[in-house]
C-alpha cells in the first residue's frame, strides 16, 4: 500500500474517536464513528485472502447496521425534540435503540458473535486496533448518555457478556479468539459499573488497553496465532515466557498485579450499592477467565521441555530491540496496583 495512503488511513483512525469524544452534537459523533469504521477496512484487506475478505465483510455489515440504528435514533430524537443531543425527555425506545447500536459496536453480548470471527480473520496488529482503539468512541457515547438508559438493560448485557466471555473462552485454541472473548468479558465489567460509577469504567478501559498492547506485541513478534505455536516460545523467545505469564495473570485479575485493580474497585463499588448478587456472579466468572489464562500459560511454558533434538531448536532473537515500548508497557500492565489510592 502507498505510504501516503497508509498514513491517511492511520490518521483517520486516530481522529475518528477524538471527534466523537469531544463533540456534543450527536450527528458529529456519528461522523466520527463512520470515519473509524471506513478507515479500518483497508487495513483488514491489506493482505488480501479469503479469510481477511470474509472478516472485513462481516465487520462492515455489522458496523454499518449499528451505525444506521444509531442514525435512526438520532433523527427520530431530532424530529421529536428539535435537538442534536439526547435529553431527559427523550423516549425510552430511542435510548434502547441507541444502546443496542452501541452494544453491537462494542461487541457486547448478545450482539458479540461477529467479534471473535472478525478478530480471527485479520492480522494481529489490526486485531489490536480492533480490540482497543475501536472501543473508545462508542464507549464515550455510552458514558455521556448512560443516565438516560435503562440501568437494568445495562446490567443484563453486562451479566451476559461476562458469562459469554468466560465460558466461550474455555473452548478456544486460537490466541486471537481467546483475546476476543477476553475483550467481551472486559466490556461486561465496564458496562456493569457504568450506572454506579462511570469513572471506574474509564479506569477499566485504560488498564485493559495497557494489558492488551504488550500481549499483542509478544504474539505479533513471531505470529503466535495458536496455543500450539506458543508451545515453542521457550526456544524462540525464552525471556518472553515470564513476561507473557505475568501479562496473562494480570489480565485475569490475579492480585497483586495491575489487572486486579479494576476488578477490586468494581466489586467494591457494587457491594457499596447493595448489588451483592451481581458482584458475586462477576467474581465467579473472573475465576473462569483466570482458568483459561492459566491454561494458556501451562501450555506455553510447562508442557514442552528443553531438548537436544536439533529439529526443535531455533535461533534466539532479541525482540526487545524491535519493541522499545514493550518494557514500559510490561511494567505498567503488571505493577500499577500500589498506585490504586491515587487512581481511585
Amino acid at each position: 500500500m502507498n505510504p501516503t495512503t497508509l498514513m491517511i488511513i492511520y490518521l483517520t483512525i486516530m481522529v475518528g474517536p477524538v471527534i466523537t469524544m469531544f463533540s456534543s452534537n450527536l450527528f458529529v459523533m456519528w461522523i466520527g464513528l463512520e470515519m473509524n469504521l471506513l478507515a479500518l477496512i483497508p487495513l483488514m484487506l491489506y493482505d488480501s485472502n479469503p479469510r481477511s475478505t470474509e472478516a472485513a465483510t462481516k465487520y462492515f455489515l455489522t458496523q454499518a447496521t449499528a451505525s444506521m440504528m444509531l442514525l435512526l435514533s438520532i433523527l427520530i430524537n431530532f424530529k421529536q425534540l428539535g435537538l442534536w443531543t439526547f435529553q431527559p425527555e427523550t423516549s425510552d425506545t430511542i435510548m434502547t435503540i441507541t444502546f443496542i447500536s452501541l452494544a453491537i459496536k462494542l461487541g457486547l453480548a448478545p450482539f458479540h458473535s461477529w467479534l471473535p470471527e472478525v478478530t480471527q480473520g485479520i492480522k494481529l496488529d489490526v486485531g489490536l486496533i480492533l480490540l482497543t482503539w475501536q472501543k473508545i468512541a462508542p464507549l464515550s457515547i455510552l458514558s455521556q448518555f448512560y443516565e438516560l438508559m435503562n440501568p437494568n438493560l445495562l446490567i443484563l448485557s453486562a451479566i451476559i457478556s461476562v458469562m459469554v466471555g468466560a465460558w466461550n473462552g474455555l473452548n478456544q485454541t486460537q490466541t486471537r479468539k481467546i483475546m476476543a472473548y477476553s475483550s467481551i468479558a472486559h466490556m461486561g465489567w465496564m458496562i456493569s459499573i457504568l450506572p454506579y460509577n462511570p469513572s471506574l469504567t474509564t479506569l477499566n478501559l485504560l488498564i485493559y488497553i495497557m494489558m492488551t498492547i504488550p500481549m499483542f506485541f509478544i504474539l505479533h513478534t513471531h505470529s503466535f496465532t495458536s496455543i500450539t505455536s506458543m508451545s515453542l516460545m521457550w526456544n524462540k523467545m525464552p525471556m518472553a515466557l515470564p513476561m507473557i505469564s505475568l501479562i496473562l495473570l494480570s489480565t485475569g485479575g490475579l492480585p497483586p498485579l495491575t489487572g486486579f485493580l479494576p476488578k477490586w474497585a468494581i466489586i467494591t463499588e457494587l457491594m457499596m450499592n447493595n448489588n451483592l448478587s451481581l458482584a458475586a456472579l462477576m467474581a465467579m466468572t473472573a475465576l473462569i477467565n483466570l482458568f483459561f489464562y492459566t491454561r494458556l500459560i501451562y501450555s506455553t511454558s510447562l508442557t514442552t521441555f528443553p531438548s537436544n533434538n536439533n529439529s526443535k531448536m531455533f535461533i534466539h532473537q532479541n525482540y526487545m530491540k524491535n519493541n522499545n515500548m514493550l518494557t514500559p508497557m510490561m511494567v505498567i500492565s503488571t505493577m500499577v496496583l500500589p498506585l490504586s489510592p491515587l487512581l481511585l
